[in-house]
Parts: C-alpha cells; structure tokens; sequence
C-alpha cells in the first residue's frame, strides 16, 4: 500500500479514527494526482464533484509532502473553516509535527495605533460605533493574534472597522510606534516560519500584483500551491492586475488627514481645509450619478461634462492637499504617511484619466449606493498571471467541485494562461438519481417577460407548501429578488429571509435554526453557503445566471474574442454562465443524506442549443416536467422522514 492509501483507503488510518468516515475511490485518486503533482512539480487542473473530500484529498499529500506549501482558498471563511476545522484533524489523526499559520490581508487584523487615535475621528463619536470601539479596545488587551474574525458579535460592515485596522495607504510601517507590538508583522513572521501557509485569493493576488509592480512581496517563499475553489481566482486577479481610484479610498485620506491634523493640534488651517475640499469634491462627484448603482465605459463618463467638470475638482483638490501637505514634509510621521498617500492617488488618477494604454486596458467606472470606482484593467491577464506564477513556485494545483465545463478545462485554463498542464475530473460520489430531482416547470413565459417572475414564484408556492419551506430561491438580478420577495410576503406563513436584512452569516443561522424556512437571495448566495440536512429541500434558481452584457469588462472581452474571429458567447459567456449555474445547483445535495428538489425556471435549457452544455455539465439528477412528480417526490420524502423518526430509540 501507498501511503496514501495507508491513511484514506480501507483499513487505514482515516478509517480507523475517524467516526463514520468513508473511504471515496475519488478521494484516493485525487489525493495520488496531487502527490505526484507535487513530487513532479508540475501543475494539476482538476475537478472534485460535491462529496469527494477534496479537502483531505489535498491536505493528506502536502503534510507528507515535507514541502514548504501555501494553500490558498475563495473566502476569508473558507480560510477559517481549513485553518480551524479540517487542518487541525488531520493533523491530530496524523501526528504529523508540521508547523501551520493562517495569513490574512492587513484589513483582518487590528492597528493599535489607528485604534488608539480613533477617537480623533468624528465617526467614533455615533453611538453605536462608540459601543463598538469600545468592545473592540477591550478586547485589544486579550486577544494573540489580533483577527478582528474573533469579534464576530461586530458587523463585518460596521463603521468601527476602518477606524481600528490599516490600508495599505496608511499604514506607517516600520514609523510606526507600535510595529513592535503589531499583529500584522507577527502573523508574517509565522507565515515565513511555517511549513504550511493557509491564505486567500485576494492576498494571493495582492502579492502577485505587489510583485508585478517592483515592490516586495507579501508572502513567503514556497514549493508549491493549493488553490481552492479555483473558479473563483481569475475574477480576484482582474481586480489586482489594474489601477482603480475609489471614493473610499479618496475620503479615507481626507478624513485621516483631519485626525492627524487634530492629534497634532496643528495650527495650519488650510491642511483641515483642503482636507474637507477633498472629501466634498468626491461625495459631490458620485452625487452625481444620482442613486443608479451599476457599472458603465469610460466613454459613457466622458460624454458627460458634468461628470467630466466634477472629475477635475477632485483632481485640483488633491493636487492642493498634495502641496499644503509637501510644506509640513519632514515634520511628522502621520502626516508625511498621508503626503504618501496622496501622491499615490495622484498618480494613479493621472494614469487613469490621461495615459489610458489603448487597447490593452479597458477604463470603465463603478458605482455603490455610498461610493464609486474608476478603474482601468487589463484586457487579458494571462501573461502577467504566467509570469507571477513561474516566480512563485513550480508545482501548482487548481481545484474545485466547478472547473469543467462539460469534460472540458479549456476555458479556466485560458483565463490564466495555464498551457502544460494535467487535467483530471472526479464525480461526486452522491447517488443524484435518488437524492435529487431537476425540475423545469412546463408553463412559464420568455425570462424577459414582464411577468416571467410572477409567474416563476405562482409555479413554486405550491411547492414550498409540499417541502414545508426549507428553500433557496436564487436569483439573477436584485430586482427579481425584491419583487419575489412581495409576492412571498403574504402568501407562505415560513420564515422568510432576504439577502442585505442581516449579515450574510446571521441569515444562514437563522435559516438553519427555523428549519423550514425560505431564503431569498442573488449572487453571494450561489456558491460558498453549505445547509446540510432537512433544512435544505428545494433550490430555485429563476435564469440562467448570464453576465449583464451592458458590463463594460465583459463587453471588451467579448469584443476582443471576436477580433480573433471566435464566438463570443459559446467562448466565453456560456462557459462563464455554466461554472454560475453548477454552483448554484450545488447548494442542493450536501450530503449523503440530503434530498431534495432543484426547480429552473429558465425555458432556455430545453429550447435553445447551448442548453445542452448546460444539461451536460450538471450532475445526473433524475429529471421532470411535472409538477405532480415533485409533489410525490416531497410527499415520498416526508413519509420516510416519518419512519425515521418512528425508528429512532427513545431518549
């Protein structure tokens, strides 16, 4: 026997410790192709269905590895989850001795020093931020590592944080006072001493970026990579691999510069004055825009001179902030860390507004309820990311339950500009055809009708009565989600939960808890949840999930795909689309026990030719058209319900 074997396969020992663990001939074959991925130092795109145990499937060859690995995953969650949970069983059951750190952007971990002159900030002043500050100052005194994730009672959103954690932009580094005692710098220092480094895609792309541009690194040297849920990693390296200027970013600067300005009782009027100048010009800009929230092409912007005429006052702003600034250089730390800043903001704007690079960038802007972004990105970023990832490591693994579309790599592979590659994909090991039903109702309009919703929601109320509630309604747009959310509100009596009422955390509990109740939600909803048991019955997922075409990224690209005289949408937007869609589907059958019906409003799937790719790369769900097949099917799954509980021992 491998060793391999000797831990995951039958009479090992996985098998022999772990309660109620079962051997996967998928797990073991991963778990091979990941060992000799890493003994080769070659590069592994694969796919690992829903129930394969891709988690120890990885882990298990890297802690026998004896290499230097970083493991990189979609979520901060994801990464506590591994960090907390899954890395520290194995290790347990393995007794391997193999030193472990998790690594998190700098925005995770508390500044003392920003937390000690919080109260310098005018925001620190609203009650609730008031109460938060002060929890989070107690909690200063106590905690090792400094994660903020250990204050889970505050918000993810809440205003404290911004006031107690650092930016880039205006962290003092080795100025500041307190680095002896910072928690950033000592979970860098674990980083560079441990054999296992667990981050996420966002610091993974942050440091290829940092890199890219000639300024250090962040992380620390290693053979090889793990990179978990791997579909979501090209999305995170557009991000990186571009300039963008945010309205954030803008207001965090003047409102600094005022706290500095304050702590230091300065008496140069016109520092707090141009500070003020800049936070104005930016809120009046996105004011602008009025209360639409979108993305649009630089050329929509520019076609405006209101916007145009707004744009210049920021600029001119900053330019005077930059010089009142550049008179107190040398005088102060904060202060000149501020000078840093702005000079940055300054240049990136330049490059935005006035040195667009043509064809390889495309500009476009952003807007949020509160803020904005104007964004310049590559058009591809293949050859950066190939360049980043020949300087990092030599062995690499790509994985995720949703990487193939159909048998095919192709597309994934392209985003990143993997060439040399082994490709493999594993089933879920679950039994779909008697777990699961795919339903697609038989009357329903066009999804570009008018009614298509309401029409949706009349075909699923009689369902959510046969499954008790316990559902999903996924959505494609926020407008769909609203409008299915006042054609609920009165006619269930189940819980009712919408995404945006409550941290996205906070929902998931709660739905849990109830056990019968329905959540309303779009995009964030589709992947990364996991509801295992009966509180989870029925997916609904209203279109297939199609990038907005009006998206001037996507647009570009598509622009770009079809200069090469290739098709655009069976290229690019059906690939995309069916990577979405799987995940959706994925939040349905979690388990070995679990059960449950996938409803797809989406008439698409059985009329229009690329609906096969769809049905193709879905798992082999037994399939109907019928509504009373998914009543007898919720009606069967009731019954059996019933004999279970009847069965079970009496406490």
């Amino acid at each position: 026997m491998s060793s391999i074997e000797k831990i995951l396969g039958a009479g090992g020992e996985l098998e022999r410790v772990i309660p109620h663990f079962r051997v996967r001939q998928q797990q073991l074959d991963m778990a091979s192709a990941v060992e000799k991925t890493l003994e080769d130092a070659s590069v592994l795109v694969c796919e690992a269905g829903t129930g394969t145990g891709k988690t120890f499937a990885y882990l298990v060859p890297v802690l026998l590895s004896g290499l230097k690995v970083i493991i990189s995953t979609g979520t901060r969650t994801l990464q506590d989850q591994l960090f907390n949970r899954d890395l520290p069983r194995i290790r347990e059951y393995l007794g391997t001795g193999l030193r472990a750190s998790l690594l998190k952007g700098r925005a995770n971990y508390l500044c003392t020093h920003r937390m000690d002159a919080a109260h310098f900030d005018r925001r620190s002043q609203a009650p609730t931020t008031a109460d938060h500050l002060t929890t989070v100052r107690e909690w200063a005194h106590k905690t090792r590592f400094g994660d903020i994730a250990e204050l889970g009672m505050i918000p993810e959103d809440a205003l404290v944080w911004p006031l107690v954690t650092s930016t880039v932009e205006n962290c003092l580094g080795q100025d500041c006072p307190d680095y002896g005692q910072c928690f950033l710098v000592e979970a860098r220092r674990r980083a560079q001493e441990a054999d296992l480094v667990v981050i996420n895609h966002h610091l993974l792309c942050a440091d290829f970026a940092l890199k890219q541009g000639g300024f250090g690194e962040l992380l620390p040297a290693a053979d090889a990579y793990i990179i978990d849920e791997a579909h979501q990693l090209p999305e995170v390296a557009n991000q990186f691999f571009g300039i963008n200027v945010s309205g954030r970013q803008l207001q965090e600067l003047a409102r600094d510069v005022q706290t500095v300005y304050r702590q230091l009782k300065l008496k140069q009027q016109q520092i707090e004055a141009q500070a003020l100048a800049l936070d104005k010009s930016t809120r009046d800009f996105r004011l602008l825009f009025g209360l639409d929230e979108g993305r649009g092409p630089w050329e929509e912007l520019a076609a405006k001179p209101t916007l145009l005429h707004a744009l210049t006052n920021i600029r001119s702003t900053l330019d005077e902030l930059v010089a009142v600034l550049t008179v107190r250089q040398g005088s102060d730390e904060a202060l000149d860390a501020c000078l840093t800043r702005a000079q940055g903001l300054q240049q990136q704007l330049m490059q935005i507004v006035d040195q667009h690079n043509g064809e390889e960038t495309i500009r476009w802007y952003e807007t949020t309820r509160l803020g904005f972004r104007l964004c310049q990105t590559p058009l591809d970023i293949a050859d950066a990311f190939q360049q980043q990832m020949r300087s990092h490591a030599k062995a690499w693994v790509f994985t995720s339950a949703t990487l193939a579309v159909g048998d095919s790599f192709a597309h994934f592979c392209a985003q990143l500009g993997l060439s040399e590659v082994t490709t493999a994909c594993w089933d879920s090991p679950f039994d779909y055809q008697s777990q699961a039903l795919w339903y697609v109702p038989e009357d329903l309009p066009e999804p570009n009708a008018p009614n298509f919703t309401a029409q949706l929601i009349s075909q699923v109320i009689p369902l959510l009565h046969a499954s008790h509630g316990r559902a999903f309604l996924l959505f494609t747009s926020y407008r769909a989600l609203h409008e299915a959310r006042q054609l609920l509100t009165d006619a269930i009596d189940f819980p009712l939960y919408v995404q945006g009422d409550l941290p996205k955390n906070e929902l998931l509990e709660q739905f849990r808890a109830h056990g019968n109740a329905v959540l309303l939600g779009t995009s964030s909803f589709w992947e990364g949840v996991d509801v295992q048991g009966e509180a989870l019955s029925l997916v609904v997922i209203d279109k297939l999930p199609f990038a907005s075409p009006g998206d001037p990224v996507l647009q570009a690209r598509l622009d770009a795909i079809k200069k090469r005289g290739l098709n655009p949408f069976m290229q690019y937007q059906v690939p995309q689309a069916v990577i979405a869609f799987k995940q959706g589907a994925g939040r349905l059958i979690r388990g070995e026990a679990d059960s449950g019906v996938l409803v797809t409003g989406d008439l698409r799937l059985l009329q229009k030719p690329y609906g096969k790719v769809f049905i193709k790369a879905m798992p082999p769900f037994k399939r109907t058209r019928k509504q009373e097949d998914v009543l007898a099917f919720f009606a069967h799954l009731e019954t059996a319900r019933s004999q279970s509980v009847a069965l079970e021992p009496s406490q």
